[in-house]
């Protein structure tokens, strides 16, 4: 039973009925959303099971453990690299190959540490360098050397490439591994105490499984083939986190840089990866927008403000952040795992897009409220 403000709950019911849709349509057995703003939290609840089994676990908001994807890209490796900018150890426009010499060769000369994060490098979107990788230090040489397929600067797309890059970047930097940096520098000061790469054993049964393995669901092992080839650590992929501990994120960036203990990041860094190129299109440095093509599906929908910004993940994970309306939405399901209809991942692009304006519908009836709403 839903304890909520009598005045919402039609705006309730539209979230429920959009998440619970993607369940009834074979596109994900569980999830979990959390709508919230910078101080409060609005909305919370866990919706299905681990696995299509109903004996499975319901997802919990709080404890239930998400592979996190390609929101790794955000919450650890752009993270890691805006403390070190923060920290005036790492330049946004130096060419990458101050920082990984191996990275030369023709116009790679040109690509900037700018370039890695609003993905106009000119690297590929995508190669299964694990078909070739027998262990990290390969996979690694593997990835220097892919070539360019456009000119540095010229225009984006989206490529994994680039944050796979930009962890061996961080991790040059930083002298320690990105795993190490991101839970010294990220995870521990915003409190984030069960986001992690590389989740032990003992965490198994928290965690919804994101593949099935010849009919046996697979749970903490992370879901990316390319990650798993770098040993489970990189820069694109491999993060697993809770709802919970992604509130604690998404509240840091609306509230401008400040943690829960203080300030994380400083206020004009932030500005700065949330700004826009004039080649960038809809990404910004890390982050996506929404790109508002006439006829084109947003997975933030239709409703958002043009501020809003966010990342989605392969395994079905979504977070964004709309500062002007003070609102984060915080959406996990595991659509990698087992999926019982075709084009899965074109389905979930709906389902986050309603998913999305219902949780804008359900702002007004909450202001000035500081509820924390749970089922």
């Amino acid at each position: 039973m839903i304890t909520a403000i009598p005045a919402a709950s039609q705006s309730v019911a539209q979230v429920d009925e959009a998440v619970r849709a993607g369940i009834d349509r074979g596109i994900y057995p569980g999830a979990v959303v959390i709508i919230g703003r910078r101080d409060s939290l609005l909305y919370s609840r866990g919706y299905g099971h681990f696995t299509w089994d109903p004996r499975s676990p319901v997802p919990s908001p709080d404890s239930t453990i998400w592979d996190l994807a390609s929101v790794t890209k955000i919450v650890a490796t752009m993270s890691s690299a805006m403390r070190l900018v923060d920290a005036g150890k790492l330049d946004l426009d130096a060419p990458v190959a101050r920082y990984l010499p191996r990275f030369s060769g023709g116009l790679k000369r040109r690509v900037t540490v700018r370039m890695l994060l609003d993905h106009t490098s000119g690297l590929k979107s995508y190669v299964p360098i694990y078909r070739r990788a027998h262990s990290r230090a390969r996979a690694i040489d593997l990835l220097y050397d892919q070539p360019l397929l456009r000119p540095p600067g010229d225009s984006a797309v989206y490529s994994d490439l680039n944050a796979m890059l930009l962890g061996l970047v961080v991790e040059r930097v930083a002298g320690r591994s990105l795993d190490r940096f991101a839970t010294e520098e990220i995870f521990k000061p915003l409190g984030m105490h069960e986001t992690m790469f590389k989740p032990p054993k003992r965490l198994r049964k928290r965690i919804a499984p994101s593949g099935i393995w010849r009919g046996t669901p697979v749970a903490g092992e992370v879901n990316d083939q390319n990650a798993a080839a770098l040993g489970g650590v990189s820069g694109h992929a491999g993060l697993f986190s809770t709802g919970s501990d992604l509130v604690r994120y998404a509240q840091a960036w609306l509230r401008s840089g400040m943690g829960a203990d203080g300030r994380w990041v400083g206020f004009a860094t932030m500005a700065r990866f949330l700004s826009r190129g004039p080649n960038t299109g809809s990404r910004l440095l890390g982050w996506d927008t929404r790109d508002r093509v006439m006829g084109e599906l947003s997975v933030f929908g239709d409703l958002t403000s043009d501020a809003t910004y966010g990342h989605t993940g392969f395994t079905g994970t979504m977070l964004w952040i709309d500062p002007p309306r003070d609102l984060f939405l915080i959406f996990l399901t595991n659509r990698a795992f087992d999926p019982k209809i075709d084009e899965s991942l074109k389905e979930m692009k709906t389902v986050r897009a309603e998913v999305s304006d219902a949780a804008v519908r359900l702002v007004p009836h909450f202001c000035g409220q500081e509820l924390v709403v749970k089922c």
